[in-house]
């Protein structure tokens, strides 16, 4: 589940924090890294086990409705919600279980934000449609649960509060976990039953690896790489560069010459992503040209073995990457970090 992009904003969150920190342990910082990293695995399984949470409320919410039809000799209340086949078979998920065990995971303090969601799905035109609906399929019991996830969890003020009360780590996760919770219930099927596979915590060791390196490939060649940024910018004012555009540069270089198999265009369209989340709104198209720059740079002088086209690349002329992309290109986090746009560049000083 944590690919290169959860883990290039990480980089970029901690790299940042480890300048402003004034005990700089790349050791402590690189285990910092790694655990922000598994803290983005533990919000993947919460989320999922927030369906499970508001099926057995909505239980416990038809039960005490039956009780009452059967004394007021009334009509009792539909039983297709909480008989929802997707619902029951992640409650019997076996991963699930064994993850919601050893990590402690549970919404069991949560009580009165599951009945509130509760009421609001209750009070939606899916639930609705759902129950008045003649269609029993698995499909169907799949699909809308993908429908409440995207349209009543995924965009939920009050959800995300409560995830930044429980943990700071899930604050710039939650966008990008959403779109593998949304992966995860497109791919369940009945016929895996509670053997159903979840998402792992890495793809494999090659993307645990990627981390390590990457992390350690900006920090100790700092000094060379924002000498590459300099001889680069001749033609910008690179002294009145904002602190995170350094910050991700640097970055951006390191994984351009600690990686040959990853293409430039990939890594430059990659951080002027970034550029645009967490620095300044002029960033993102800065960036591109400088390291644009620099990557011709690093070529020319024989310091980079890639190949590049003619054409800077611009990442912004592009309308989307890909499908559930929890990016918005006008998005920005500047003001979660405060800059230094007027002090020196070198963010080792």
């Amino acid at each position: 589940m944590i690919n290169r992009e959860l883990i290039r904003i990480k980089i970029v969150q901690l790299t940042y924090a480890y300048y402003q920190n004034g005990n700089r342990n790349l050791d402590n910082a690189e285990k910092e890294l790694l655990f922000s990293l598994s803290k983005a695995y533990d919000l993947y399984n919460l989320l999922l086990l927030l369906i499970v949470a508001i099926t057995n409320e909505e239980r416990h919410r038809v039960e005490i409705g039956q009780q009452r039809a059967r004394r007021e000799g009334t009509q009792e209340p539909s039983t297709k919600f909480v008989d929802n086949k997707f619902a029951l078979q992640l409650e019997s998920n076996k991963m699930l279980r064994e993850a919601a065990e050893s990590m402690k995971l549970s919404w069991d303090d949560n009580i009165e934000f599951i009945r509130k969601m509760c009421a609001l799905i209750e009070e939606s035109e899916i639930y609705r449609e759902y129950i008045e609906s003649d269609d029993d399929s698995y499909e169907s019991d799949r699909e809308v649960w993908r429908k409440i996830y995207k349209q009543i969890i995924q965009e939920n003020d009050d959800l995300d509060a409560l995830l930044e009360e429980r943990s700071l780590y899930w604050n710039d996760d939650k966008e990008v976990v959403d779109t593998f919770v949304l992966k995860t219930i497109r791919r369940f099927e009945p016929k895996y039953a509670s053997r159903q596979e979840l998402l792992p915590e890495y793809k494999d060791e090659e993307d645990r690896e990627f981390a390590r390196k990457l992390f350690r490939a900006t920090i100790l060649n700092a000094d060379t790489y924002q000498r590459y940024m300099s001889e680069s910018s001749r033609n910008w004012d690179f002294s009145r560069l904002a602190y995170m555009d350094v910050v991700i540069m640097q970055i951006a270089i390191a994984e351009m010459l600690t990686f040959p198999n990853i293409p430039v265009s990939v890594t430059i369209n990659e951080y002027v992503d970034l550029a645009k989340l967490y620095s300044t709104y002029k960033s993102g198209g800065y960036i591109n040209g400088m390291l644009d720059n620099i990557a011709r740079h690093l070529i020319k002088t024989g310091k980079m073995m890639k190949v590049m086209g003619d054409e800077v690349s611009r990442k912004e002329e592009r309308v989307s990457r890909k499908v559930d992309s929890p990016r918005n290109e006008d998005f920005s986090r500047s003001e979660d970090f405060s800059r230094n746009e007027e002090g020196d560049a070198n963010i080792e000083n």
